[in-house]
């Protein structure tokens, strides 16, 4: 059983995570660190926001009562963070997505 410390630390990191994507997304500005790793600031938005919205998934499903929702959420937060890496992953401002 995953502990409570845990689990309020991964809330907190997603929670935080996806407060800074919806920050990015709605200012159109990102912190300079996180604008330079990304071509543009709406693909940082949607990196930490689909990531933070993963991790609150993951965390949540732990606790949520039933038999399968802690194995759905982990898919579903899997899935979150595997679209944020295909498509919205940072890259040099130059580099073209294929």
């Amino acid at each position: 059983m995953t502990g409570t410390w845990t689990l309020v630390i991964g809330g907190a990191i997603g929670l935080a995570l996806a407060v800074l994507g919806v920050k990015v997304l709605v200012t159109g500005k990102a912190p300079a660190a996180v604008g330079r790793s990304f071509r543009t600031t709406r693909d940082a938005g949607f990196y930490h926001l689909l990531f933070g919205l993963g991790l609150i998934l993951l965390v949540a499903g732990t606790r949520l009562p039933g038999d399968r929702t802690g194995m759905v959420t982990a898919v579903m937060a899997v899935l979150l963070a595997g679209f944020a890496v295909i498509k919205y992953r940072p890259r040099k401002k130059d580099e073209v997505p294929k």
